[in-house]
């Protein structure tokens, strides 16, 4: 799910100036029965989300203090540079990165995880389900963390455990889920954050809790804006684990945009912090690729 580095600028200041979104910590709250009050799911690939078509008719007022929703809908855009970067949507490269977890054998155990851009979340939930010590999640709207995001981690993760095996043995969600039922503990291994990329790393790096870098790092669809590069490029050189990983899938170009997987791929290069290497390619629609980054 597309995020950005950059913020809200007021209409007069100059293009020149980059403007940043503050970032925020998102309490969990001690009633799990109000996160999924009234929210509608679906399932995919066995995990369940919260329908957004249900979320975009009720989020609302001091739901939605952002206004994305509006504005999305207004809009007809998925994405309003500045404003709100697409984290209502499952965009489908997070599908081909949750494929290659399982050819890849990708083992999330005892790991410590960040779901950056990470909008439904689902990347961060296979690996909380993976038995990940630790997982956080960022996105750059505080609606969608709060709407979507934190509502879709209790549903997978407080029900039936948090392994594959529970989750092929378990029903399937209820439309309307009355309350979360079983153990909290999962989300105790999660910290939930909104805002820039820049603002969220200084707020990790700065704070009184204590904090170690990551050791995987997982996003989707994050480098459709080549102006949010230098932003995406240092969060992960100050946020991941020197022999840490980062997975990112992307389609090779967006149109309309600019960006694409082999103008990223050229940007790291010319930084020369990261080395890459196109773990798959998948040919199907538009084509895309999951590209592997990894400290030199």
């Amino acid at each position: 799910s597309p995020k950005s580095g950059a913020g809200k600028c007021q209409d007069e200041a100059p293009k020149t100036k980059l403007c940043v979104k503050a970032a925020r910590e998102h309490n969990i709250p001690k009633d799990l029965t109000k996160v999924l009050e009234n929210k509608v799911m679906e399932t995919v690939l066995g995990l369940c989300h919260i329908k957004v078509s249900a979320v975009e008719m009720t989020c609302s007022g001091d739901a939605d203090s952002e206004g994305i929703v509006a504005k999305s809908v207004s809009s007809h855009s998925d994405l309003i540079p500045g404003v709100y970067e697409g984290g209502l949507k499952i965009w489908e490269c997070t599908f081909d990165l949750m494929d290659y977890f399982s050819e890849a054998e990708i083992q999330f155990t005892n790991k410590t995880v960040l779901d950056l851009g990470c909008g439904a979340g689902l990347l961060g939930i296979v690996a909380l389900r993976g038995k990940a010590e630790r997982v956080h999640f960022q996105d750059y709207n505080s609606t969608v963390i709060d709407e979507i995001t934190l509502p879709n981690v209790v549903a997978n993760c407080t029900n039936q455990g948090s392994s594959g095996e529970d989750r092929k043995a378990s029903k399937p969600p209820a439309k309307r889920p009355k309350k979360a039922e079983g153990s909290p503990d999962v989300l105790n291994k999660c910290r939930f954050f909104s805002g820039a990329w820049s603002e969220v790393s200084q707020l990790l790096l700065s704070s009184n809790k204590p904090f170690s870098k990551y050791d995987i790092i997982l996003t989707s669809e994050t480098i459709y804006n080549p102006d949010y590069y230098s932003a995406l490029h240092d969060t992960l050189a100050q946020l991941l684990d020197k022999s840490g990983r980062v997975y990112l899938a992307s389609k090779v170009h967006y149109f309309g945009v600019g960006g694409g997987i082999y103008l990223f791929e050229k940007f790291i290069e010319e930084r020369n912090v990261f080395r890459t290497s196109m773990v798959k390619t998948i040919d199907q629609g538009l084509q895309r690729c999951i590209m592997e980054i990894a400290f030199k």
